[in-house]
């Protein structure tokens, strides 16, 4: 009996023994805890999901799909459809990315190289400034500095130009949908140009040596060797300035004019999903119109996701092209 229990004793000593072996380094504790991060994050937005569903229940029972193809926003007639709302959002992005990503990839060019060490560091200060002003502060600038020094000068040429075409047809109000898209523009320029820079700046320079010893001019360099590389990267930029197009709210809800119509013209006020929540939702006084405008909130959030998905996927098959293109 005591020789057993001598054993017993030498067991519970061993288990306890390597239980701290494996422990004191934290290399497990650090692993768990990291994963408990990660898994908290898909927790958050599998919550976010269930909770946006569930308080959308009454305006999808009763409108089921024709919510997404109807254009009539009637709370008094409580009768609504997100078509409008849909439509400006993806406009307003699509101008603002139209403008900012071949201006930011080409300030990080610049930036990363092209600009003397003396420029360098300003510039890339002031460019990462901008990122931190507060969305209010872009919205005033727009509303009384951008729109009429600019926006409006912008749309009446293109009203008296190209004024026959659907996109630029109408009268010129100022605020409007190209209002927001150039401002969106405006702030989503610093995220896609700093991140761009620092792709670039992160590739390595044997990269640019081979190049330009091969007899590759500087821009064939940076163009054919260095964005390539670089390309799942800059497409991260991309999809990371598209995020903050889509969701915008309050410095797009002040310049875009917010009108319930459907019109095809750029020129032409509007509304995004985004500003239609937030310009309205103190005002819902009943629970359909509260589950209409968090059915919206729904939409955006789902858009979000399958355009974030879309995107990891280029990312994942640019960036195995350029692994075998580097091994071959």
């Amino acid at each position: 009996m005591a020789t057993q229990s001598h054993f017993a004793a030498r067991g519970s000593f061993a288990s306890v023994n390597r239980f701290t072996r494996a422990w004191q380094h934290g290399d497990r504790f650090y692993r768990l805890l990291l994963t408990l991060a990660a898994l908290s994050v898909l927790a958050l937005v599998i919550a976010i999901g269930y909770e946006l569903w569930q308080s959308s229940a009454l305006a999808r029972e009763k409108f089921g799909l024709d919510f997404i193809t109807t254009a009539d926003w009637d709370p008094v007639a409580e009768s609504f459809g997100a078509l409008p709302f849909i439509l400006g959002t993806l406009i307003t992005a699509a101008i603002a990315l139209v403008i900012a990503v071949p201006v930011g990839i080409g300030i990080a060019i610049f930036l990363a190289e092209l600009a003397p060490d003396w420029l360098r560091q300003p510039v890339g200060f002031l460019i990462e400034l901008l990122a931190a002003v507060p969305s209010v502060i872009y919205g005033l600038w727009g509303l009384f500095v951008f729109i009429p020094a600019f926006v409006k000068p912008v749309a009446q040429g293109l009203n008296g130009a190209l004024g026959f075409l659907p996109l630029f047809e109408g009268p010129v109000f100022g605020p409007s949908r190209l209002a927001a898209g150039l401002l969106l523009a405006i702030m989503v320029l610093p995220t896609i140009a700093s991140i761009s820079r620092d792709v670039f700046r992160a590739i390595p320079n044997s990269q640019r040596e081979a190049s330009l010893a091969l007899g590759a001019t500087r821009w064939e360099m940076i163009w054919e060797v260095l964005v390539p590389y670089g390309l799942s990267g800059l497409l991260g930029a991309i999809i990371l300035g598209l995020g903050r197009a889509l969701g915008e709210t309050v410095a797009v809800t002040m310049v875009i004019g917010n009108n319930l119509d459907l019109s095809a013209s750029l020129l032409h006020p509007g509304y995004t999903m985004a500003s239609i929540i937030a310009n309205e939702f103190t005002e819902a006084t009943y629970d359909l119109y509260l589950n209409a405008l968090i059915e919206i909130g729904l939409i955006l959030f789902v858009l979000t996701l399958i355009i974030n998905l879309i995107a990891r996927l280029l990312i994942w098959r640019v960036g195995r092209r350029t692994f075998t293109e580097a091994r071959a």
